[in-house]
């Protein structure tokens, strides 16, 4: 499991102080940024010329509110993998360490020339395998 904290800020709420929905997706991918830039990679997926890994199926629960001014945590599991895909499942903390939200999203590797689907690169493979999880 990979973790990392993110602090909520005033423009990301809603007019009642409440985080609007859309910015937990922002803040999933600040923490698959953070993650896949920690396993170290040959590769840099986010500016390769030969591969990249967008997401093709997202959704979340929102369970309860967050406020502006929190810090909330973010955990991330691997929790499929396949030849060419990989699921993963973020949960995100209050302060309290209660899940107010649960999201998923689903990467798959594409050549960026043409977007057709690749295998994934064996070394992200073997990363991703070392944070697999069936929680």
């Amino acid at each position: 499991m990979f973790t990392t904290k993110i602090k909520t800020r005033f423009f990301e709420a809603d007019p009642v102080g409440i985080i609007f929905y859309g910015n937990f997706f922002q803040y999933v991918h600040t923490a698959y940024e953070e993650f896949i830039n920690s396993l170290k990679l040959k590769i840099n997926f986010f500016n390769d010329y030969e591969y990249a890994l967008p997401i093709i199926h997202a959704k979340a629960d929102y369970k309860a509110p967050v406020r502006f001014g929190e810090i909330i945590t973010v955990n991330i599991i691997v929790t499929k993998l396949k030849k060419s895909s990989f699921e993963l499942s973020y949960e995100i903390l209050n302060q309290k360490n209660i899940i107010v939200t649960k999201i998923k999203t689903v990467h798959v590797c594409v050549y960026k020339n043409n977007f057709k689907k690749t295998l994934l690169p064996k070394e992200l493979f073997d990363s991703l395998k070392d944070h697999y999880s069936t929680i």
